[in-house]
């Protein structure tokens, strides 16, 4: 759906152009963003390649496993259903301190290790699925467990201390002083951290209820 958007209104805009006699400007236009995109990517390589080193020697370091063991207790009250020793628990806090660090790029990986072990974890309690309205062939399909829904919002709402990639653009578009958002990003994100906690929440209960 994204893709036919973008094509659409790239497409009013030629449009556009070509009828009000200023393609020029859109074919510089089109330029100038396609050189900005190269050095935008340029300078993000840099800091992807900076937090990413930090993040493994962390990890090497034996801190991403302390860490892990800190937050035990959160992940406790976030998942029940878990068990204590399941893979699904390690992937789900390193892809959580990833998140509150601000390394979006490192924190994918483990998100998507994490959705796959809760997909095993779904599997082995055998739950059924379910034939969805209006389908033709009246297949079951399988759906998304409440752990895993669960940690897709908590992903979602990610608190972050560190705001790597908004400092990173206004760096790169010139901001005089680009870590200026860290106090806004920490308030904001531990609103919609805090938000996503309760909401999910609320939501087991009223599904327990129910």
């Amino acid at each position: 759906m994204l893709n036919y958007i973008w094509a659409v209104m790239i497409m009013l805009g030629v449009c556009y152009g070509a009828f009000t006699g200023r393609m020029d400007e859109v074919t510089n236009a089109a330029l100038d963003s396609a050189g900005e995109a190269i050095s935008l990517c340029i300078t993000m390589a840099g800091v992807v390649a900076l937090w990413m080193g930090l993040m493994e020697i962390a990890k090497e370091a034996g801190l991403i496993q302390k860490m892990t063991k800190g937050i035990g207790p959160f992940l406790d009250f976030m998942f029940p259903g878990i068990p204590k020793r399941h893979p699904a628990r390690e992937y789900i806090a390193a892809n959580i301190i990833a998140n509150i660090l601000g390394l979006g790029w490192a924190c994918t990986p483990a998100g998507l290790k994490a959705m796959e072990e809760l997909g095993k974890l779904e599997e082995e309690r055998k739950t059924p699925g379910y034939a969805r309205p209006g389908s033709p062939d009246k297949k079951e399909e399988r759906v998304a467990s409440t752990e895993m829904c669960d940690f897709l919002i908590l992903n979602i709402s990610s608190l972050q201390l560190i705001p790597v990639n908004m400092i990173a653009y206004r760096s790169q578009y010139g901001s005089v002083n680009p870590a200026v958002i860290i106090a806004p990003a920490i308030l904001a994100t531990l609103i919609s951290t805090v938000t996503a906690i309760v909401y999910c929440k609320c939501r087991r209960e009223l599904c327990r209820k129910t």
